[in-house]
């Protein structure tokens, strides 16, 4: 693909050496850069020693090895500090962890993944630990079958259509058709379900959050074990409580105390902030 005249191809490869680590590939030496980026071993050398230079790689002095440092931490944090509507969401998704006692989440979508970007646990309860930045796939999560609710039926096949549908789970859903009546029943309904498809004994439901111009921008959900609830207690006592939490968070910017734990969590001196956007 022809890239535009603008694009700085050298700013892509150092972003794609920093997203080539990860659990499969902690550490690696500069042909194994080179091999998993796809770039000769010179530009690898080069790009290596600049994002040393800067502080997020660290290199093992005695293998050679390069390695994320904690500086590179900061692009999510950052994110986290800047995003509007994580700041507005933050107090409602506290409050309903508060109310149903299980764990609460925001994601937002990336290409055909839901990418956690808001996470708070269950108090008492646990099923799996999934950190800020996680992605699951649309297809099989209550989230994202919650954020197609919300998009036109031809975006919705054009995403499970260009989906590994893999079966993760006994239960996980594979047939195209079948996941459309599942995002037609969520349409329907307001909320959309899973029962154990990606994670076993993980059941969730969730609602898609909408900006002024009705489009999907995210999804909140609720994910509760299969070992304390039935799908049908869940869906029926947490259903109307996330919807709910959607729209306090659509409606009605959170009070300044409200934010303020979150202010100094994330070291904001001002709890005045005036970058309060309407999501719908």
């Amino acid at each position: 693909m022809k890239r535009p005249a603008l694009f700085n191809q050298s700013l892509e490869k150092g972003f794609a050496v920093l997203q080539a680590f990860g659990a499969e590939r902690p550490s690696m030496n500069l042909p194994e850069i080179a091999s998993a980026v796809g770039i000769t071993k010179s530009t690898a050398q080069r790009l290596a020693f600049t994002l040393e230079a800067l502080g997020y790689l660290r290199k093992d002095p005695q293998t050679k090895r390069f390695s994320l440092a904690p500086k590179s931490l900061g692009f999510a944090y950052r994110y986290l500090l800047a995003s509007p509507l994580v700041e507005r969401a933050n107090p409602y998704l506290l409050e309903l962890n508060q109310k149903i006692r299980e764990t609460v989440n925001l994601s937002e979508p990336e290409d055909l993944e839901m990418v956690f970007a808001a996470r708070f646990p269950s108090p008492t309860h646990s099923i799996v630990h999934m950190p800020v930045g996680r992605r699951l796939p649309m297809f099989c999560t209550a989230s994202g079958r919650a954020y197609m609710s919300a998009l036109s039926n031809a975006e919705v096949r054009a995403i499970l259509d260009g989906s590994d549908r893999i079966k993760y789970t006994p239960t996980t859903k594979t047939d195209v058709e079948k996941l459309m009546a599942l995002v037609l029943e969520a349409r329907e309904n307001g909320y959309a379900w899973a029962n154990q498809e990606y994670y076993r004994g993980d059941l969730n439901i969730a609602v898609p959050l909408l900006d002024v111009s009705g489009r999907p921008i995210a999804a909140i959900n609720i994910s509760v074990s299969s070992s304390r609830w039935t799908l049908e207690a869940f869906r029926e006592k947490g259903a109307p409580m996330l919807i709910e939490a959607a729209r306090k968070i659509s409606t009605s910017p959170p009070s300044r105390s409200a934010l303020a734990p979150f202010h100094r969590g994330y070291g904001i001196s001002d709890p005045v902030r005036s970058r309060h956007s309407k999501t719908t």
